[in-house]
């Protein structure tokens, strides 16, 4: 049982990412003074948000700078602090040097940002945002999982450097958090183990998550000729932060957490934006089929390898999201909210434009 003493600040990294906003955002709200590591305090740009978002709270904003690659970037913004939440990462899929663009910064971001944990005596918890990926690789590894669905006990054992390398770098960092977690015993461990995050950015012009990306394919012709039945887990950004507010305050909160709203696809997804966005975007209306999809993704995608086609087209996604619910009491938004509000930042920031 871990207590968090609420007048004590709390350190976010990757502080002015697309789940850390709203999670610093929650936290101002609540009064909480909040140290926020950030790449380049100075760039206003990626940071004009948590600003508005420091006027707007309760609480207080300070910014540090902190680089997941520099050992020690990271001790002066824990230095007070009990709560750590570690949510820098890189989530991207279309890489060059997945080593270098990945494993690295994923891998040796949580070595040094726990590294500065076990050197701040008055840390007691942290927090870190890992993902579904550390899970699984496809959605036949979710179906051919123990009960035909994934739980917090499965580990990824399917990616690799050469396939899926975001899903191997957020299994190797998990795994590295873990095993620096079990060398002492002053600061307990929860991971939130996030699946594809969508809902309105706060910082839409800037954000460089892939779930942004995904709108913007949905949304911007590529795929008007018909989307892939692909199985996916969704889950609300919002929902996430609140995800991550139980995991840091619940003093009995423990382990990993599945956080996952929906099992779907892209096709499903579209859908349901159709009724509301449908006249003015070329959304998607059918079903890709795999055999096409086997034939010519390969040469229409590097990421769509006949692999990957096998493996996640026409195949469920399917998880057992119960845990958090049970444990944290974390409930979930309507995917249909989700989508249209994530659609209708896009639209209102200029990102996606219709007919």
């Amino acid at each position: 049982m871990t207590t968090i003493d609420k007048t004590k600040p709390v350190m976010v990294t990757g502080a002015n990412g697309y789940v850390a906003s709203w999670l610093v955002k929650r936290l101002l709200d609540e009064g909480l003074t909040v140290h926020a590591a950030v790449r380049n305090p100075e760039d206003t740009r990626k940071t004009g948000h948590l600003l508005e978002a420091a006027a707007q709270g309760k609480g207080t904003l300070r910014l540090f700078a902190g680089d997941l690659l520099k050992p020690g970037s990271y001790t002066a913004a824990v230095e007070g602090c009990e709560l750590v939440f570690h949510t820098a990462s890189p989530f991207i899929m279309d890489v060059k040097d997945p080593q270098k663009e990945l494993i690295e910064p994923a891998v040796q971001g949580t070595e040094n940002l726990l590294k500065s944990a076990m050197e701040v005596s008055t840390v007691k918890r942290v927090v870190v945002t890992s993902s579904c990926a550390a899970i699984y690789t496809d959605a036949i590894d979710t179906t051919q999982a123990p009960g035909g669905r994934i739980t917090e006990a499965v580990w990824n054992t399917t990616a690799s450097l050469d396939y899926q390398p975001y899903a191997y770098s957020k299994t190797l960092a998990e795994k590295r958090a873990w095993e620096i977690q079990k060398t002492q015993n002053r600061w307990d461990l929860i991971t939130i183990n996030m699946s594809l995050v969508l809902g309105p950015a706060l910082n839409p012009a800037t954000t460089t998550s892939e779930s942004v990306n995904i709108l913007k394919r949905l949304g911007d012709g590529e795929l008007k000729m018909g989307a892939p039945r692909m199985g996916i887990g969704v889950v609300d950004v919002r929902d996430v932060a609140q995800a991550h507010w139980l995991a840091g305050f619940t003093p009995a909160a423990k382990g990993r957490y599945i956080t996952s709203a929906h099992e779907t696809d892209l096709l499903e997804m579209s859908a349901l934006l159709l009724p509301k966005y449908g006249a003015a975007f070329p959304l998607p209306k059918r079903a890709l089929p795999k055999w096409l999809l086997m034939l010519v993704g390969p040469m229409a995608n590097k990421l769509f390898s006949r692999r990957f086609v096998q493996n996640n087209v026409n195949i469920p996604w399917r998880a057992d999201n119960t845990k958090i619910q049970r444990e944290l009491g974390v409930r979930y938004m309507p995917l249909k909210t989700t989508m249209e509000d994530s659609f209708q930042v896009l639209i209102d920031q200029g990102v996606l434009q219709g007919k």
